[in-house]
């Protein structure tokens, strides 16, 4: 299995990046035990893969450690060189209140030293109260630490349009915004992705297999009970179709992109994942890595092996058409964590 050149994406002038990353959601615990050696050597096979990229988070259980972990047993058997070749994406995630240089450096230090590393690739600022305007300061102490080297790139993580534009306004320099984007939930559609494309910001997209929900495994299913979300994120995707369109409308929608995989030889969340790699201003989709538990690559290579035509995206709109529109149910990109 070797990755396509279309796999590639040059983000950054410093970082070229795959646009499948390696979601680390699923080692903070929610998704059961992660076993740290067979999650290392899992993190071995990705790379290898050519899955570079990881996204991952200060409050992700073990993730930075586990980064840190993997670059000291990646330079010991493949040389410090060979690091130039992995990146990795993570958050800071305060509690809303006064934000003073001092605390902004000291979170930033922690997961300097949690990933072993001297510079933080990326940092995705994530901000719970918008009512609390102290994000920006937080935001012009990490554009400081920026300066100093600390930190090479600020990203946001689900911040919505009309507070990206305030930041951006405001002369941060942000270079992407991580938000929720699948064929269930399209906000991005209505509003970030013209906002992003007039900026040049992208967008990393999770939730865009929803949990695994928009795979084989689900079609044709009986409506999933309680007890049979056995994850953090089922239960969370789970009730996004309810909010989209309810059980009845996700098997017309997995129907459907059962027909477009079979006619390209691909997977269902094959397609789920395409479908949003199109989009404008999308720089990657972050796909869960349950590591040492179980992998993907395979098939998530295939993702690179087609494209979506007219007709296909045809039907999926015929399918969306029928939804509610979660925008006006929801509101904007990241406003269900500030309901």
């Amino acid at each position: 299995m070797v990755l396509t050149a279309e796999s590639r994406l040059q983000f950054t002038p410093d970082l070229n990046i795959c646009r499948i990353l390696n979601g680390m959601w699923q080692v903070s615990g929610a998704h059961g035990r992660i076993n740290p050696t067979a999650a290392i050597h899992a993190m071995f096979k990705y790379v290898d893969a050519g899955f570079t990229t990881w996204d991952l988070a200060d409050h992700y259980g073990p993730a930075e450690d586990l980064i840190g972990e993997f670059r000291r047993q990646f330079i010991a058997t493949r040389g410090k060189e060979a690091l130039a070749n992995i990146q990795a994406f993570t958050k800071w995630v305060p509690r809303p209140g006064k934000m003073t240089k001092k605390l902004v450096e000291e979170n930033i230090n922690i997961s300097l030293r949690r990933m072993d590393v001297e510079s933080l690739d990326l940092m995705q600022f994530h901000w719970w109260e918008y009512r609390d305007p102290n994000y920006l300061d937080a935001l012009r102490y990490m554009a400081e630490l920026q300066t100093e080297g600390k930190i090479k790139h600020l990203a946001l993580t689900n911040f919505d349009t009309e507070h990206l534009k305030i930041i951006t306004e405001a002369g941060i320099k942000i270079v992407s915004n991580q938000v929720q984007f699948s064929l269930v939930d399209r906000r991005p559609e209505v509003n970030m992705i013209q906002f992003c494309q007039q900026h040049d910001i992208k967008l990393f997209t999770y939730g865009s297999v929803c949990g695994g929900l928009l795979s084989e495994k689900y079609l044709g299913k009986t409506e999933l009970r309680a007890f049979d979300l056995g994850t953090v994120s089922l239960k969370k995707y789970k009730n996004m179709v309810d909010n989209w369109g309810g059980w009845q409308l996700f098997q017309e929608l997995l129907s459907t992109l059962k027909k477009i995989a079979d006619k390209h030889g691909v997977s269902i969340s094959n397609v789920a994942v395409r479908y949003v790699l199109e989009k404008p201003s999308v720089g990657g989709v972050i796909v869960g890595a349950r590591l040492g538990l179980s992998e993907h690559l395979e098939d998530n290579a295939k993702v690179f092996s087609f494209s979506l035509d007219a007709e296909d995206v045809n039907l999926i709109d015929a399918v969306s058409r029928q939804s509610r529109d979660l925008y006006q149910v929801i509101g904007d990109c990241g406003d269900e964590y500030r309901k």
